[in-house]
């Protein structure tokens, strides 16, 4: 019944409440992944200076820039496979299959082992490698080496919670998986003080402890989302026999989680990458960098939720040959998304300096990161018709243009002007326009293709336009 009243909606209630009411409780939960990615930043900024140590904080916020693209990595994985289950648990559901449907969902988990195995022996034997060719500064070599390798040896919480979640979300009962998600994220925020400074008892970990609060909160979220999936997801059989992976299955699977797994991928490629150029201008662009992409997430996983939003909706009117509600879900969703980044441009111009100031860096650092926020900030307006267009790309199966339109924006223009900027006497100021510029020219692509996608597969439709 719930999910016929959500079909119900899509195609006959306004568009523009429709992607309110489906997009609010999505950005709600982004905004909340993003708060648990900048906590453990915000607390070990303000790491005591010990062991002969001057401002170990910023050492500390530099060594988690270095590790957080392999943390996106692991979180592309889980993610991309999650989508894939939930793409074909949710079909199959359609279909009453239910053997089908314990199938994905047993497949689904087997392949989080195989994901959780692959980053362990990473976690054991290459992170010194890994950081080693960020850095050659041994204090945050050692840093981001004991930081990286807590949390990829005990990254099994976040890989297995990503397929939880999806299963969860697939039956239609996201409010558990809310649950399970703030569960987590309060247990990071609640340990993150506690086990970085030594409160309650407990010695202090410094880095240490940043790490331990994360892998703990994440097998947290985990337990609970396992939970719930058991007691709640009765539609889902379970046993070992559905563990059994089918390569017909797998196929099924990654046939829609792939792509998902490249998006994701492209920007720990493009963060690792990044790192690299920054550090040959200086240690401090880099943390500068690190900051602002936490405070930045804020805002653009506020974008991506409206977008998780306008895809359904405008696949949904195209398969049922609305033209014109079509439109108005590429209209209000690319208005939407753009009022957000409008806004998130406003807010960090204004308030750069008091954000910033939360992070306690050194006024070398600090100043660099809100001259890097400014100017950084200019391409939000690019980066949301970017966002809302890949969003639209998506719905009416485009996917090799969201993807080219991706790679601009992650790659392909931004790492060589970074690269180029890097060079130049006013590097340090030269390097943060790499990504306004990328975004705008991204943009220009992501127009070209809307229009050739407006003429292909829009215009053509047989259904009414008014």
């Amino acid at each position: 019944m719930s999910k016929e009243a959500t079909v119900n909606k899509m195609g006959t209630g306004a568009v523009s409440k429709v992607m309110l009411s489906m997009g609010i409780p999505i950005v709600l939960s982004m905004v909340l992944q993003a708060c648990y990615n900048i906590v453990d930043s915000m607390f070990v900024a303000r790491m005591p200076d010990t062991g002969g140590i001057t401002n170990a904080g910023e050492y500390a916020v530099n060594a988690l820039t270095l590790a957080f693209p392999v943390q996106m990595l692991i979180v592309a994985f889980g993610i991309g496979t999650g989508v894939g289950v939930n793409a074909l648990l949710a079909k199959s559901l359609g279909q009453r299959d239910e053997e089908k449907v314990a199938k994905a969902a047993g497949n689904g988990i087997s392949l989080a082992f195989i994901i959780y195995a692959a980053f362990l022996v990473f976690g054991l034997f290459g992170v010194k490698a890994y950081i080693g060719s960020q850095t050659k500064d041994e204090v945050i070599l050692a840093m981001g080496s004991s930081y990286l390798s807590i949390c990829s040896v005990v990254s099994f919480g976040i890989i297995m919670f990503s397929i939880y979640e999806k299963l969860l979300q697939s039956t239609g009962k996201t409010v558990y998986s809310t649950i399970a998600q703030v569960s987590g994220a309060v247990t990071n925020i609640v340990l993150d003080p506690i086990m970085i400074f030594g409160y309650c008892g407990l010695p202090s970990m410094g880095i240490r402890g940043a790490a331990y609060a994360t892998v703990i909160g994440q097998i947290v979220s985990m337990l609970i989302a396992m939970y719930f999936h058991y007691k709640k997801n009765t539609e889902v059989k379970s046993g070992r026999r559905y563990l059994k992976l089918e390569g017909s299955i797998v196929k099924e699977i990654y046939v829609i989680g792939l792509p998902a797994i490249i998006m994701q991928a492209l920007m720990s490629f493009m963060t690792y990458g990044i790192n690299i150029i920054f550090g040959t201008v200086s240690q401090a662009a880099v943390t500068a960098y690190g900051i602002f992409y936490k405070i930045q997430q804020f805002i653009f996983f506020a974008g991506f939720g409206l977008r998780d939003a306008i895809t359904p909706i405008v696949s949904f009117n195209y398969g049922m040959g609305d033209k014109k509600r079509v439109k108005q879900g590429v209209f209000y969703g690319i208005l939407y998304i753009e009022i957000i980044m409008l806004v998130g441009l406003i807010g960090l111009e204004l308030f750069a300096n008091p954000l910033i100031g939360l992070f306690a860096m050194s006024k070398e650092t600090e100043a660099l990161c809100v001259m890097a926020t400014k100017i950084i900030a200019v391409g939000f307006l690019f980066a949301g018709g970017n966002i809302a267009i890949q969003g639209v790309f998506q719905a009416l199966g485009c996917g090799m243009d969201s993807l080219i339109v991706s790679l601009l924006r992650l790659c392909i223009v931004v790492l060589p002007l970074a690269w180029l900027f890097a060079k130049l006497e006013n590097a340090a100021f030269m390097i943060w326009w790499s990504f306004p510029i990328a975004e705008f020219v991204a943009l220009a692509a992501a127009v070209l293709f809307m229009l050739r996608a407006n003429k292909r597969i829009i215009k053509p439709m047989k259904g009414r336009e008014s």
